[in-house]
């Protein structure tokens, strides 16, 4: 993406998109098929990041974050996605202007093994794959992080709670 695509304040912010997140390339191929084969995402609109290039990515926008940035959850969120792609995982950003179809995205992607699915509207980002052990956010602020429905509220609990969670994704 360049540099000021999907960004405010610095900060990846892709307003109407899904961004799902998959423990391994092949989840994230087989979405990508599933997502094109239901007509969504088509005609280059779909994004497909490695986990070396999602890392790339989120440097670059920790390096260049306006101090604005930190009041909301986007850096929180941002800091969180890097947990996951220093574990392996690969990404789909999916155009996805609606709440159904933003729902839409994230059930076809759960099928295909999507850890996450993130909803970006203008004020708000909303989690579309919610799963029966995650527990009640509550913890969230600038200065705790992301909850990530885990006992511990961490990111790499999530993943480590998965069957094969330890694992890399490649």
């Amino acid at each position: 993406m360049g540099a000021d695509e999907h960004h405010s304040l610095g900060v990846f912010k892709p307003v109407g998109h899904v961004v799902v997140s998959f423990p391994s390339a092949d989840q994230a191929g087989a979405a990508r098929k599933a997502l094109a084969d239901a007509g969504l995402g088509g005609q280059g609109a779909l994004r497909y990041y490695t986990d070396r290039e999602m890392l790339e990515q989120i440097d670059h926008d920790l390096a260049h974050a306006s101090p604005v940035a930190g009041v909301g959850q986007e850096l929180n969120l941002v800091k969180a996605h890097r947990v996951l792609a220093e574990r392996g995982y690969h990404w789909l950003v999916v155009p996805a202007s609606r709440d159904a179809l933003a729902q839409q995205v994230a059930d076809i992607c759960r099928e295909h093994g999507a850890e996450r699915a993130q909803s970006y509207g203008r004020f708000i980002i909303e989690e579309l794959i919610v799963r029966d052990s995650d527990e009640q956010q509550f913890a969230e602020s600038p200065d705790r992080g992301l909850d990530a429905g885990t006992p511990s509220g961490t990111e790499a609990e999530r993943t480590r709670m998965r069957p094969g969670g330890d694992e890399p994704g490649r």
